[in-house]
């Protein structure tokens, strides 16, 4: 009884740390400077201009599934897809740095799976980890949006709310020019973006 009690109250406090830490994170702002919020759709575009367009689904090296996440081509009519993002701890409805979440594209896919945010094996040509979709419940179908010094936003993979076994390999968001694809890809420079109200 007294075992039982004692990790009622371990629980409770874990819970609590976590709420109190959710708390003390900022805010992820959109272009409008408004926060960031569940079930609302949005564009994820890169914060500098005339490189490519918004965030996308692509295919590589000539396979249909999964696809990988990449930019529009700078002149192309496609504007790409939207994205809802979901915290890994429940009972948030605004996204806030720094904290652990889904990031699902709003588009149907040939391919027979979610199009959900994963992290893919590592590429034996790059060495580089690229951003794939498809189902996953595990840490690596978690992301997290960071701000630097400088208050550019960047997206990376570091699980700090999902339990995952060992030290995670930590990365941040880059872009990867494959074959005149821009391929998002974890292990490399940082690449800025903002959010933008669909």
């Amino acid at each position: 009884m007294m075992l039982c009690k004692s990790l009622v109250a371990f629980s409770y406090l874990c819970l609590v740390m976590a709420v109190s830490s959710i708390a003390q994170s900022p805010p992820v702002l959109d272009t409008e400077g408004r926060p960031l919020q569940i079930n609302v759709e949005y564009f994820i575009k890169p914060a500098i201009t005339d490189v490519a367009g918004n965030l996308t689904l692509l295919t590589r090296k000539g396979d249909q599934c999964p696809f990988h996440v990449g930019q529009v081509p700078l002149r192309s009519q496609e504007i790409g897809f939207g994205v809802t993002f979901t915290p890994y701890l429940p009972g948030e409805d605004t996204i806030r740095e720094g904290r652990d979440l889904k990031v699902v594209f709003q588009a149907f896919s040939i391919c027979i799976t979610s199009t959900a945010w994963r992290v893919g094996e590592t590429d034996p040509t790059t060495g580089r980890r690229f951003v794939e979709t498809g189902d996953n419940d595990t840490a690596t179908g978690y992301f997290r949006i960071d701000r630097d010094n400088f208050g550019i936003y960047n997206i990376g993979w570091c699980p700090s709310d999902v339990p995952i076994r060992g030290r995670p390999r930590c990365g941040r968001a880059g872009i990867l020019i494959e074959k005149g694809l821009r391929l998002l890809a974890l292990d490399g420079s940082a690449f800025p973006f903002e959010f933008v109200r669909a």
